[in-house]
């Protein structure tokens, strides 16, 4: 059940992300799905460390995860830039994500 809130809790953040880009773009009512957003990804996460999560292995996937789709898809949403550099990165976040879960032992 732990990996259903992380999961949620990502997906969730990665979205309240992409919130706070259109309200800075001109859609102010977004401000409002933001801050939900970022509170619902926080309280989620809590309940994956509550079922039994090391603290390391669900922060470190939460945030390297939700940075790797925020940029992909602020590029395909907003249009913004994204080079063979950031995809490099995505690249080295997926195998240091991998690692800390195998690191894991659990």
């Amino acid at each position: 059940m732990g990996w259903v809130f992380l999961i949620s809790a990502i997906l969730i953040e990665v979205g309240a992300s992409l919130a706070l880009q259109a309200a800075v773009n001109g859609r102010k009512p977004l401000y409002a799905v933001t801050v939900l957003g970022y509170v619902a990804a926080f309280s989620l996460l809590s309940l994956a460390l509550g079922h039994g999560m090391p603290l390391g292995v669900s922060y470190g996937i939460w945030a390297a995860t939700g940075v790797a789709l925020t940029a992909v898809l602020a590029r395909i949403i907003f249009k913004q830039r994204f080079t063979w550099v950031m995809s490099l990165g995505i690249a080295l976040i997926i195998g240091g994500v991998l690692l800390i879960e195998l690191g894991s032992g659990h």
